[in-house]
């Protein structure tokens, strides 16, 4: 499964990338992401990494799925990918965030998600094709608050 949300954001680059290269703001604009939190750091990882909890509900039925996610890419202002890196030693489905960032004022953000499993298709692709919608008003707010906490206004 992979399911894209682009937009073109009334900020800069740099806030949006800020904003989105850590997945703690995650929750204040992508409804499927309930909670996130840093998760300690295992040799093999290539960066940070946080635990994740996605919740998707369709009708009265609801999923919850808690996820480690490490920050693989880091180019500021660019690109940004969050892998899968679970350490218990099992094998589980691999899923994949990537975000890049294209210009400056507005900004074109483009946020991709690939699940390789087959357990939550059907209730994700439901949750996040509604989603796109509402989410991009979110993001862009966040952004504005991101960047207004930053500079102290």
């Amino acid at each position: 499964m992979q399911r894209t949300i682009s937009a073109d954001l009334d900020a800069s680059a740099e806030d949006v990338y800020a904003t989105l290269a850590d997945l703690t703001t995650y929750p204040g604009w992508l409804d499927i992401v309930t909670h996130v939190q840093e998760a300690p750091a295992a040799p093999t990882d290539a960066g940070p990494a946080w635990f994740v909890t996605l919740r998707a509900q369709v009708g009265p039925f609801s999923r919850s799925k808690r996820l480690r996610m490490v920050r693989t890419v880091q180019r500021p202002h660019h690109a940004v990918t969050f892998v899968r890196g679970e350490i218990d030693g099992r094998r589980h489905s691999a899923w994949t965030l990537d975000v890049t960032t294209a210009g400056d004022h507005p900004c074109a953000v483009r946020v991709e998600l690939r699940y390789e499993g087959r357990l939550w298709t059907a209730p994700l692709e439901a949750i996040l094709g509604s989603e796109a919608t509402g989410a991009v008003p979110r993001l862009e707010a966040l952004v504005g608050r991101h960047n207004d906490d930053a500079t102290g206004d």
